[in-house]
């Protein structure tokens, strides 16, 4: 039976991606050994890095003062290795807590300077986006979330800031086109639109480091992997290479122009369905719904229907739609790889779910 992968990561990765990174992985370039046995140091690694740094500048449009490194770690790591390097003591930087990846950002920023938490949504359950708030000139930088896994939110505009942008974009990194220009920096997991588990995109603009006073532990000094081209000790080799691979495919389906218009015509489909079915609704306020995971309800006087639909997704080859527990219900993750037919498949059951038990 063909699966439909809506799982919100590890995610969904495209197919060509995986057939050559199988290959890759039993015998890499008929050398007769697989890339996950090849040192880091070699020729072939090399190349796989140098290829990756030169198309993700090439996809995002960086300009030459921005750094791409590889790292390991996940978002999770960057919560404090960003305020490490870029909060010093008595300093300032600004919060926007719009989701609970967010809320665990500022928990570990505390611990190196002052954070203001200048707008949150979290006492209406993180359900929309905040807005209309006032971003402090003297903080350092101004930390967002671009995109909510859990709750099916994302930022459609990126604010206009005074001071540089810290961003967390693990979830819909390379889903669109932006501007770097205002990003002082920004991270990713590779786990969602990028590659497996893993590896971690970190780009950095090279002014702003070297400007905290603090002693720095090597690995946790961004200035290391950037004189050492994110080799300073051995790299996840492998979701590297993934990445590459996913690097090409982004590129031969149009770069981020073409990522944007797939995922905007699937969240679409997916949408209308939401909002025209009477069994299901929405649970984020709609200017703020996430292209990447549409989360959505039954009706409360459905809701004992939950469970059923559930089972009859999985009957039907739809694996990891079950929401997060902060929210319930059902949460369909549809990053760049995730094929329009999968979506209708989905939609498709809504509808004959509906006819049957509405």
């Amino acid at each position: 039976m063909k699966k439909h992968n809506f799982s919100a990561g590890p995610a969904i990765l495209p197919a060509p991606v995986l057939k050559e990174a199988g290959k890759a992985a039993a015998n890499y370039q008929g050398m007769g050994l697989s890339l996950l046995e090849l040192s880091h140091r070699g020729p072939e690694f090399t190349a796989i890095i140098e290829e990756a740094n030169a198309l993700m500048r090439e996809i995002i449009g960086l300009p030459e003062n921005y750094h791409v490194l590889w790292l390991s770690g996940g978002a999770s790591t960057q919560f404090y290795m960003a305020p490490f390097n870029l909060l010093d003591n008595g300093e300032t930087a600004a919060y926007l807590d719009s989701g609970t990846w967010a809320n665990k950002a500022i928990k570990e920023a505390k611990l190196f300077g002052h954070v203001e938490v200048i707008a949150s949504s979290k006492e209406q359950n993180y359900t929309f986006i905040p807005k209309h708030y006032k971003i402090p000139k003297h903080a350092k930088y101004l930390h967002i979330t671009s995109n909510n896994t859990i709750f099916g939110t994302q930022m459609h505009k990126f604010p206009k800031s005074p001071v540089p942008l810290v961003c967390d974009m693990s979830s819909d990194f390379l889903s669109r086109p932006f501007d770097p220009r205002p990003f002082g920096l920004l991270y990713a997991g590779a786990q969602k639109n990028l590659g497996p588990a893993g590896a971690t995109v970190v780009i950095v603009r090279e002014d702003m480091l070297g400007k905290v006073n603090r002693a720095m532990p090597s690995m946790l000094d961004y200035r290391t992997f950037i004189k050492e081209n994110s080799l300073y000790n051995t790299p996840p080799v492998f979701p590297i290479y993934v990445s590459l691979l996913t690097l090409r495919w982004i590129k031969k389906n149009g770069g981020l122009k073409g990522m944007q218009r797939r995922n905007r015509a699937k969240a679409a489909i997916l949408y209308d369905e939401v909002d025209q079915n009477p069994l299901f609704r929405g649970t984020v306020a709609k200017e703020d719904r996430s292209l990447m995971n549409a989360c959505f309800v039954m009706q409360d006087q459905y809701v004992h229907l939950e469970k059923e639909f559930l089972k009859e997704t999985e009957a039907n080859g739809m694996v990891g739609l079950k929401g997060h527990r902060s929210v319930g219900g059902f949460r369909a993750s549809i990053y760049n790889a995730m094929p329009k037919f999968s979506v209708q498949a989905l939609v498709d059951l809504m509808q004959d779910f509906a006819k049957r038990k509405g």
